[in-house]
């Protein structure tokens, strides 16, 4: 069974990874290519970055496929490669007895072809109402087949632990290096820099660490030109102990969360002890940034109106940007009443939304009141998750002003507490009295959301 080099360019999405596949069609990257006997799979072995050769197959009967690579791109160009060898003949795919771990991937494929039962239903066109209503056998596992494939899980889990671990060592090894060489050479040369190290991780299956590292210099480079070696202690310090963490309870969800993958959505809404919250929620503001990656990720911030519950509701999603700007489904300043599901965590933050109903006429225009004092707010989510990078914040009555160096400040009505914001405060924000401040901490600079004055709400960049 044959594929056609046409289905292999409509799975391709873009340009860029028809080419990639194209260079990768080379049968010097690839090893245990074979396909079995019928024709209908196909796999193969195909050379990385990383140490051990990433695993591809792929099902011709419905182009379903699988590669144990972390691209977020669905199919990777490990796929696409492997369907360009059979598309082209470039490599004979060898009749031969199914893989281990290709039989696995077919027994958790779910309606496709592969595991489908034979169907005891009458010939088309053929009008059998006996056959209509008859249901299909159910098939039994066997429970040999089961064990082997909690075992083959088991042993992944554990070379995907071990494989973390080691990039682990290799990231507090480079922090390291990079104190003993001098921050200033590290600030200099940050980007560069850390796309080494976050290929490293990447190759040791910590993707979401990775991602991190690789947004580390445009956070520096966010901040003032003196600011940036205390911010690098800072954020290196952080990593350190996000990996210390993990070396500890590597199996805790939580921690595995920010350091290698999380869950997916179908996950946490099947979770029937996730948390639940059915209230009433305003639109903060929309965050949108282009990623080093090449996704767009799409960030909605969101404040809870009600007495109780998590105060601040982070809806994230993500997209390639070859697919163009994406169109928001919310407005800032808009209100709902609405049911979320919020990720597990200690501080329930990133969520999604299961139910949008139209805001009640009743809804208090007023936002609700800091649930404890400012201090509190900063530190006790650091005491809890000390690598955290983002705070939300509701801020008391303060005020936005600029002192003699151009900096920017909000500052307590009371005197209390100053804290520096991110970029220029201009429009109605400067100067102007805010009963109440929606804004993320990032540990050193505040960037505002939104705010609520004396003539109405405004936002972050009014």
């Amino acid at each position: 069974m044959a594929i056609d080099l046409k289905a292999v360019e409509q799975l391709a999405t873009d340009q860029s990874s028809l080419k990639a596949a194209a260079g990768l069609a080379k049968p010097a990257k690839w090893s245990g290519v074979g396909g079995s006997p019928d024709g209908a799979l196909i796999w193969g072995e195909c050379a990385g970055s990383g140490a051990n050769p990433y695993r591809v197959m792929a099902d011709l009967r419905d182009l379903g496929n699988k590669c144990t690579c972390p691209s977020r791109k669905f199919p990777c160009k490990h796929v696409l490669g492997l369907l360009w060898l059979n598309a082209e003949a470039i490599v004979p795919f060898a009749p031969a007895d199914t893989p281990a771990w290709v039989s696995d991937w077919l027994g958790r494929r779910r309606g496709t072809s592969a595991a489908k039962p034979a169907s005891t239903a009458a010939p088309a066109g053929e009008k059998d109402v006996r056959a209509a209503r008859a249901v299909e056998p159910e098939v039994v596992e066997d429970p040999k087949d089961a064990a082997r494939r909690e075992a083959q899980s088991a042993k992944r889990n554990e070379e995907t632990e071990r494989a973390i671990l080691d990039a682990l060592d290799a990231l507090e090894q480079w922090i390291g290096d990079q104190l003993r060489m001098g921050l200033s050479g590290f600030i200099d040369d940050a980007t560069a820099r850390c796309r080494r190290i976050a290929a490293r991780l990447v190759d040791g299956k910590a993707a979401v660490l990775a991602g991190r590292i690789d947004e580390l210099p445009s956070r520096l480079l966010a901040l003032a030109a003196g600011d940036r070696p205390s911010g690098a202690v800072v954020e290196l310090g952080k990593l350190v102990l996000l990996a210390r963490a993990f070396r500890a309870t590597p199996r805790d969800a939580e921690i595995r969360r920010v350091v290698a993958t999380t869950e997916t959505r179908e996950t946490v809404l099947a979770d029937p002890q996730a948390l639940r919250v059915n209230a009433q929620w305003e639109v903060l503001a929309e965050q949108v940034q282009t990623r080093r990656d090449g996704l767009v990720s799409q960030t909605t911030w969101l404040l809870n109106l009600a007495a109780s519950g998590p105060r601040f509701a982070m809806l994230l999603d993500f997209f390639p940007a070859s697919a163009g700007r994406r169109g928001s489904v919310f407005a800032p300043g808009e209100r709902f009443q609405g049911e979320l599901v919020f990720y597990p965590s200690q501080q329930p933050l990133r969520a999604l939304l299961v139910r949008r109903d139209a805001a009640e006429a009743m809804l208090n225009s007023e936002w609700p009141a800091p649930d404890m004092a400012l201090g509190e707010a900063l530190t006790r989510p650091l005491l809890a998750e000390p690598w955290i990078v983002e705070i939300p914040l509701l801020l008391p009555r303060g005020r936005i002003a600029r002192d003699d160096s151009g900096g920017t400040w909000w500052r307590a009505a009371d005197g209390t507490a100053t804290l520096p914001v991110a970029g220029n405060a201009v429009g109605l924000l400067a100067g102007t009295e805010l009963m109440r401040t929606a804004a993320i901490w990032s540990g050193n600079r505040l960037a505002i959301l939104a705010a609520q004055s004396p003539w109405g709400r405004i936002g972050g960049h009014d």
